[in-house]
């Protein structure tokens, strides 16, 4: 599962890093609350360059007749990504890299209470998630979407959540995009274990409309 993002890079400084041209439309940043619905940055080249752009979180199947046709599709599983009919079109053809400081998952106490906790990269780089694409269109609307590829926890995730997002190093991106040929089903595991580390945040985050750095600063357990 990966339900709540944190970005805070600018927008120039992420097309820099992709070699990627950006568009005009890309989410105001830094965010540190980025909810499904909304759009998010991702990266993809059809043949003709790297361009970032802006996607919905939500991927929408080319059967769904409204936004809310079924269910809220956040996230693929890479263990059944390529038969599942909504993704497996994608997953051959529409990839992305979906850029992020980190993410947020939830634990719970025996009481029920949902305590929030922030993952990133130990190194301070960012996060690179794998994603897959699609444009859907419906009476005029077209809309493109996008959802992350989820795998099985590493140990040191699986303390919190039994799934992570996929996390593609900067050697992997061109593969995963279709760039470098086949292979790319094997980018599709758990994270090393040195890659993250997690804190405790204040549950403020639980809720949608909060926003600010201050989300993701460290608290007491």
């Amino acid at each position: 599962m990966c339900g709540r993002l944190a970005v805070t890079l600018p927008n120039d400084a992420m097309a820099q890093i992709f070699a990627a041209s950006p568009a005009n439309n890309l989410p105001a940043v830094p965010n540190y609350n980025v909810c499904p619905t909304v759009n998010i940055h991702a990266v993809f080249n059809e043949g003709e360059g790297r361009k970032l752009v802006p996607m919905r979180w939500g991927f929408l199947p080319h059967w769904y007749k409204k936004l809310n046709d079924g269910p809220l599709l956040i996230n693929a599983r890479a263990e059944t990504i390529a038969e599942k009919p909504a993704f497996r079109a994608a997953c051959r053809e529409r990839r992305c890299l979906i850029p992020a400081t980190g993410f947020y998952e939830w634990t719970k106490t025996e009481e029920g209470a949902r305590l929030p906790w922030y993952i990133t990269p130990k190194d301070g780089e960012p996060c690179v998630f794998a994603g897959v694409w699609q444009d859907w269109e419906k009476e005029g609307e077209r809309i493109r979407s996008v959802a992350i590829v989820t795998t099985g926890a590493n140990e040191m995730m699986s303390n919190i959540h039994k799934r992570m997002p996929v996390s593609l190093e900067p050697n992997e991106w061109g593969l995963w995009l279709g760039e470098e040929g086949k292979g790319a089903a094997q980018l599709m595991v758990a994270a090393p274990e040195d890659r993250f580390q997690a804190h405790r945040v204040d549950p403020k985050v639980n809720s949608n409309r909060a926003s600010g750095p201050e989300l993701i600063e460290p608290i007491e357990d």
